[in-house]
């Protein structure tokens, strides 16, 4: 090992001065502002710290000179005290001594300043020196530098936590004060905070790219002009930057790197880091709820930052390593479920005590209504398997605070048995990306047959319709934060991903793309035009299917990305909305097509149904709650859907939704026939007869260019009606009058 008098490396200086520290208490963990002895004062500090031969919390002030408070008292491996006169505003880091043991997993080094896993704000940015590794980051022999120790001090290369106020009141986050969407009700927005505001030109410019910018009334404005219920945000807990790169001069974008569980990240906040982004944060939440639009965090509980067995020393590898990483049989090394180096051991009660402390923290004193989880198999897998009986759904299924909230599931990882489509439990919505796939297939003219499509376009009963799960199991989306953007989706065939430094080997090459016969931007007028009609094709799928669906902030506008299909890095043009798209009269009119179905799905519970259809006949005219057709206009048989086909007529009665209102009374609406056309070629379709309707009117037709007013057409049944190459109409089934007017 290395030590302080080799290699010329300067070893870990003393404390500028140690500080007296009183006894505190073992909980709660993290930094607590409080009064204590004798009315005193002061912060209690609590870190689990698990085979750990002492803690020091490390206090620091404005000149980065360090004071340094032994932990003198340990209960039940959690090291504490309380340091008399810290307030607010304090940063601090823990420096946690134990035996360096590589080939055991011990990987304790009292040199590195560790950020608090309970901090509630984080003051600095990881920038990732050598220093800031437990061992020789570059050791000549790298198959063995993480056995090598480096005792340099890390505490100038790293950002502090930071002592917060506890000052949300009681009541602020009660039921009564949230919007509490219904699962069937939601439409969900996947956002970056960023990247949706960091363009915006009525957002002050010092507002652009924080919580503040997100919660100004410019865009709030166009979130409740759009029609979605919920922000579904890109991780905000603090996150760190890759160290591969900053070498590369690039920087991570997304925020799937997290490293402080309980603060908000520091580079989103406008008002300052000494824990003002805590109340920037909060008030932001408040602002949407006033708008009556839900926020829904993106958690990455899976892994952290501090990668592989190579990667820096941020905080739990210097706590305890082998009592938060899951390690293989060579302890040295770090099973990975991930794809990111490392996978949190959740089996672990300190693990899932962590875990679920932070989510009911951003529940009960940050206002969040839900999350997102990033590879939520891994978190579901008890020694080895994915396991729905995991302790970890087990504790999330009884715990009175997080068993209310919206529960979203990414579901799989990059192990062996991850993927997990349809098997999460009741409570569990999950991501579908059957959906994605079906949808993309359908419209670049790919499916063999519509059977799947069937499936996908009515809630995927055949994946969710077990345990009592309802069609709002299946969030539907057709793009997402990793991909092609809605327009990139038929703009390109393959990924160009050049500008992240990889030789373009990273993102997946399974785009199911199409892109209308040019790859990339294009001139030709016709080529254009389709590619419109092929958004609104997709657009309009997405909000008249059963389910729950997830639009990407700026697809309702045509963003791009230049097709890289893995912005991941690109905190730059390539990543952030566009909002001049809005004046520009092809991208406004997708826009208005957008707005005007989120609010047809809105004024009909018959497209938002709560539960599955059962595809029977019933009543004296022996309807279906649910019936398919082909372009003849006869009902679809076995064989039909077998048979290769592109044109697709789907019938949703209004007249038989199994639900109810809140005093019992039955639940109707109008009856609606959606027909989509995947082919070239122009093409009939017959509009079925009675008893289906003795007439429909047109209600979206994307074959239009102009879709700034509704079509008002109304056709007979029985009569044929010419389908334009690749679009979509919906009818509205017109009722007889009784008085019998035509």
């Amino acid at each position: 090992m290395l030590n302080g008098g080799r290699d010329g490396r300067r070893p870990l200086a003393e404390a500028v001065s140690v500080r007296s520290v009183w006894p505190g208490a073992p909980a709660p963990l993290g930094a607590r502002f409080r009064t204590g002895p004798d009315g005193v004062a002061g912060t209690n500090f609590a870190l689990w710290a698990g085979g750990a031969e002492a803690v020091d919390v490390c206090l620091f002030d404005d000149e980065g000179h360090e004071t340094r408070c032994p932990l003198a008292e340990s209960t039940h491996e959690i090291w504490h005290g309380f340091v008399p006169g810290v307030r607010p505003g304090q940063r601090y880091g823990f420096r946690v001594h134990g035996v360096w043991d590589p080939w055991t997993g011990g990987r304790w080094n009292r040199a590195k300043l560790l950020l608090d896993p309970y901090a509630r704000a984080v003051d600095g940015e990881f920038t990732l020196p050598p220093e800031v590794y437990g061992h020789v980051r570059d050791w000549p022999q790298q198959h063995i530098a993480d056995t090598v120790r480096d005792d340099r001090d890390s505490a100038p290369h790293v950002p502090k936590g930071v002592v917060v106020h506890d000052d949300a009141p009681d009541d602020e986050w009660k039921d009564d004060r949230r919007p509490k969407t219904p699962w069937a009700d939601s439409v969900l927005y996947e956002l970056h905070v960023r990247g949706f505001t960091r363009r915006h030109p009525d957002i002050p410019e010092e507002l652009r790219g924080t919580y503040a910018g997100l919660a100004h009334p410019a865009a709030i404005g166009h979130l409740r002009r759009l029609g979605v219920t919920a922000v579904e945000l890109l991780p905000v807990h603090q996150f760190a930057h890759e160290d591969h790169l900053l070498k590369r001069g690039l920087r991570n974008y997304w925020g799937y790197n997290s490293i402080g569980y309980f603060a908000p990240h520091a580079g989103y906040a406008a008002g300052g880091t000494r824990g003002q982004q805590v109340g920037e944060f909060r008030s932001m939440v408040r602002a949407l709820h006033e708008a009556g639009i839900e926020v829904i965090l993106d958690v990455v509980y899976n892994h952290t930052a501090e990668a592989g067995e190579l990667g820096p020393t941020l905080s739990l590898r210097g706590i305890d390593n082998r009592g938060y990483y899951r390690l293989q049989d060579d302890a040295r090394r770090y099973t990975d479920y991930t794809g990111c180096g490392n996978t949190l051991h959740v089996v672990r009660p300190q693990v899932l005590r962590l875990i679920t402390d932070s989510l009911r923290y951003w529940v009960t004193e940050m206002g969040v209504d839900g999350f997102r989880f990033d590879l939520a198999a891994t978190l579901a897998r008890s020694l080895h398997d994915v396991d729905m009986l995991s302790p970890f759904l087990a504790v999330i299924a009884q715990d009175p605070v997080l068993r209310r909230v919206k529960l979203i599931a990414e579901p799989w990882d990059v192990g062996a048995g991850g993927y997990q489509v349809g098997a999460f439990p009741p409570l569990w919505t999950e991501w579908n990306d059957r959906y994605r796939d079906a949808v993309r297939d359908y419209w670049r003219d790919a499916l063999p047959d519509v059977r799947d499509l069937g499936y996908r376009l009515s809630g995927s009963s055949d994946l969710y319709a077990w345990g009592g799960r309802r069609p709002q199991a299946s969030v539907n989306f057709i793009t997402a934060h990793d991909g092609f953007t809605l327009r990139d989706l038929v703009s390109y065939e393959h990924k160009h991903n050049e500008a992240n430094g990889e030789g373009n080997r990273d993102g997946t090459g399974d785009n199911r793309a199409w892109n209308c016969g040019a790859e990339g931007e294009s001139s030709r007028a016709d080529i254009n035009a389709l590619r419109r009609r092929q958004l609104r094709n997709m657009l309009s799928t997405l909000l008249l299917s059963t389910g729950v669906p997830m639009l990407v902030a700026g697809d309702e506008m045509g963003r791009t990305q230049g097709g890289n299909n893995n912005a991941y890095c690109q905190d730059n043009e390539t990543g952030w909305v566009d909002w001049s798209l809005l004046d520009e009269p092809g991208w406004h009119e997708l826009y208005t097509l957008t707005a005007r179905l989120i609010a047809l799905r809105h004024r009909h519970p018959v497209l938002r149904r709560g539960a599955f259809f059962s595809g029977r006949a019933s009543g004296v005219d022996g309807l279906r709650d649910l019936a398919w057709f082909t372009a003849s206009g006869t009902e679809m048989t076995e064989d039909d859907w077998f048979a290769p086909a592109g044109t697709l007529g789907v019938y949703l009665s209004g007249a038989r939704i199994a639900a109810r209102d809140e005093r019992g009374g039955r639940v109707t609406d109008d009856s609606f026939l959606a027909v989509l056309h995947s082919p070239a070629a122009r093409a009939p379709f017959v509009l079925p007869g009675e008893p289906w309707a003795r007439a429909y009117e047109t209600v979206v037709d994307t074959s239009l260019e102009d879709q700034s007013v509704e079509p008002d057409a109304v056709l007979p049944a029985g009569s044929t009606v010419v389908l334009e190459g690749r679009s979509l109409l919906l009818f509205r089934v017109r009722e007889p009058d009784p008085y019998g007017n035509p």
